[in-house]
């Protein structure tokens, strides 16, 4: 019994540490040096994903333009783009309940089903 006591104790006592331990501390408030820190790194991280989606978007023009060029080598068509069209989010609620074990269900297969003869 008391070594079933020990061990929630401790238990209790490694979770109160623990979390101690992992407990955010807020940041102190910048003051005028930060602050220009902090709208320099904002300004070159803008930059930085400025730069790389046009690096991406002339990857794609490169990719496009080489399968073309290998389809006019091979004397085959090239096809036309074609818009992409986005999904969308599947039903939620009722409309998602599948009917197929409930009585509305049979009902509604019995008096669509045609009558055998």
């Amino acid at each position: 019994m008391r070594n079933a006591i020990k061990a929630v104790i401790c238990a209790g006592a490694f979770a109160v540490g623990a979390s101690v331990v992992w407990a955010k501390i807020p940041a102190p408030p910048l003051d005028e040096k930060g602050k220009a820190a902090a709208e320099e790194k904002k300004a070159k991280d803008s930059a930085a994903a400025e730069k790389a989606k046009a690096d991406l978007a002339a990857a794609e023009d490169r990719t496009v333009a080489n399968r073309n060029a290998n389809l006019k080598k091979a004397g085959k068509p090239i096809p036309k783009p074609t818009a992409v069209k986005v999904a969308s989010a599947p039903p939620t609620g009722a409309a998602a309940k599948p009917e197929a074990n409930t009585k509305k269900a049979e009902e509604k297969a019995k008096s669509e089903a045609p009558a055998k003869k």
